[in-house]
């Protein structure tokens, strides 16, 4: 495929702020030739994995396909005939090791980190879907390793690649609507079974033949499989997804974070409701408290985040606030952002932070006109979407800059919107040490950054 050197080569590093900080040029090439393909293994092929992987074989030859279900790998089959088929990732990567370049990770959030922590310690690139990790560890982790490694990353959040949110964080950036002092971001999720509705474990049942258990389990605890975890269901397991936060954070508070740079929070806050030990809970409202970043338009700020519904009604930042960017507050998006600053309010009604308006401090309409919202004008231009992800990957395999949502960047993001849980599952105010990776007022809450692994699935281990 045809790279346009403008849009993946041609921006300056220096203009793209903090989040483009990964090597310029990727320590590990995918190939010495350009006419050479890139080849790729897909590990997890069903639900967003399906996708993924058909993107993938657009920029490179698919060579092998993995995944638990081995229903996912007959359909997957039929469009990649020639590749072989696993259903276990560590059989996979131990047999073709010299003869694939990269992977591309699209399984449950529980086992994100480690196929492609394991790819990454063999010099394999790694796309791997949102949320990067499952816990804050984790993500960590990733982002040493792949820095370490010198391998090209991407995670799938493919509001990245859309030029309108990366121009809405020039914008932010060159301080349009002055100093930022408040970010309000709010989902639809959760859309799957979790509390009030789930909050036990389901009753158990023999594994269907299609399915392989152990595979899927991973380094989770052991327990017999049930129907209800797989597919789709295991989003609000705690075991397994990451709730409403890892699955639309990732995507939503993308561009804010983005664009106001932020990073370690010093404080999160939880209110939640139906907190308990199984599911993720039914409502929350969580406060990210942030330090200044040094820079004129970025001081001291907060970001609220809004999931679930109490009483019937969806946990949204105040009417007073919605009414001024919209008129009808119950015509309202069922997800979107708001990034509040002195001179102005940046709304975005989607999910992706690629579409937005731009309203005075009291809602006036007319504060920001023939102001360009839509062509980056220092970030590289890419406009193409999931596919535009893809494309990105694999100009930064052959030699070109990091891709924007390297896991750099996304492991940081990452790391911050997994904090939310954390604080959820302590109920308390947590204190947070970014640099040693720790909660410093409630030792017990450290138990929620990193987890127990199963034998034989420690990704610690060979570090």
């Amino acid at each position: 495929m045809s790279l346009n050197r403008r849009d993946f080569l041609g921006a300056s590093a220096a203009g793209l702020g903090y989040f483009y900080t990964a090597d310029a040029i990727s320590a590990v090439r995918a190939a010495d030739k350009p006419s050479e393909k890139i080849r790729i293994a897909g590990i997890g092929i069903g639900g967003k994995g399906s996708s993924d992987i058909d993107q993938a074989g657009e920029v490179g030859e698919v060579v092998a396909l993995c995944d638990i279900d081995a229903n996912n790998l007959s359909a997957k089959l039929k469009k990649f005939p020639k590749a072989e088929q696993f259903f276990d990732y560590r059989i996979l990567l131990e047999k073709l090791e010299k003869s694939i370049d990269a992977v591309v990770v699209s399984t449950p959030d529980h086992t994100h980190a480690l196929p492609s922590l394991t790819a990454m310690r063999m010099k394999k690139h790694v796309y791997c879907q949102k949320p990067l990790t499952h816990s804050i560890f984790e993500a960590r982790l990733m982002r040493e390793t792949a820095k370490k490694m010198g391998v090209a990353t991407q995670m799938g959040n493919q509001g990245t690649a859309e030029n309108g949110l990366r121009r809405a964080a020039e914008i932010i950036q060159a301080g349009t609507i002055g100093a930022v002092t408040e970010i309000h971001v709010w989902t639809n999720r959760p859309i799957w079974p979790q509390a009030p509705q789930v909050m036990s474990r389901p009753k158990t049942a023999d594994v269907p033949k299609h399915v392989h258990w152990d595979e899927f389990l991973g380094g989770a605890p052991e327990r017999p499989y049930a129907p209800g975890y797989h597919p789709f269901g295991w989003r609000g397991w705690l075991d397994f997804g990451t709730g409403a936060l890892g699955d639309m954070a990732c995507h939503t508070a993308n561009m804010a974070f983005m664009a106001c740079k932020l990073g370690y929070p010093t404080a999160i806050s939880a209110d939640a409701t139906d907190v308990n030990q199984e599911t993720f809970s039914s409502s929350a409202k969580i406060e990210f408290d942030f330090p200044a970043r040094d820079e004129k338009f970025l001081p001291a700020c907060k970001l609220f985040w809004y999931e679930g519904k109490r009483d019937g009604k969806k946990v949204l930042p105040s009417e007073t606030l919605l009414k001024k960017v919209i008129a009808d507050v119950g015509k309202l998006s069922n997800s979107g952002s708001l990034i509040v600053g002195t001179k102005g309010i940046l709304f975005s009604p989607n999910d992706y932070g690629a579409q937005y308006t731009l309203v005075g401090p009291d809602g006036e309409k007319d504060a920001f006109t023939g102001l360009n919202l839509t062509k980056p004008e220092s970030m590289p231009i890419n406009g193409k979407g999931d596919q535009g992800m893809k494309i990105e990957w694999a100009a930064a395999m052959r030699g070109g800059p990091a891709a924007v949502s390297n896991f750099d960047y996304s492991g940081m993001l990452t790391e911050v919107i997994l904090l939310g849980n954390v604080a959820i599952r302590s109920g308390k105010k947590i204190v947070w040490d970014g640099p040693k990776m720790m909660v410093t007022n409630d030792k017990a809450a450290n138990a929620f950054v990193r987890r127990e692994y199963r034998k034989g699935w420690d990704v610690a281990a060979n570090v």
